[in-house]
């Protein structure tokens, strides 16, 4: 067959004519921005990777890890309880620094020492214990 006379041949070349005539770039703009849209897309798809990548990595660890099943200590030791009064006997008297405990006495706190120098006299007084 001869190629004038071919329909599929001359019906492509129709095809080819048509498109090309309306066939055209888009303005720069246009393809600016979906390029700044691809690259946003880019950008967001690696940060979303990088966060999985991240808790995946902590998740993995956090079970790997061996855990210390002791008690967490304070950061500063506790202050001393105060003792609880002891209660006296009906008709026993209670007198400061006189011991409720049977056999066990106490004397009253020993008076501040002293000092004195040439011209001085000062007196330290010590809180009573």
């Amino acid at each position: 067959m001869h190629d004038s006379h071919d329909p599929l041949r001359s019906l492509f070349r129709e095809a080819a004519s048509a498109g090309q005539s309306g066939a055209g770039l888009p303005p720069v703009s246009v393809i600016a921005r979906r390029g700044e849209r691809a690259r946003r897309r880019r950008i967001a798809s690696v940060a979303a990777a990088c966060l999985l990548v991240l808790g995946g990595t902590g998740a993995a660890l956090s079970t790997l890890l061996p855990h210390d099943s002791s008690p967490t200590l304070p950061a500063t030791t506790p202050s001393p309880v105060p003792p609880s009064p002891v209660p006296t006997a009906p008709g026993a008297s209670a007198t400061p620094g006189a011991s409720t405990s049977p056999g066990v006495t106490t004397s009253p706190p020993a008076p501040p020492p002293t000092t004195s120098g040439p011209g001085r006299s000062t007196a330290t007084s010590y809180p009573p214990q």
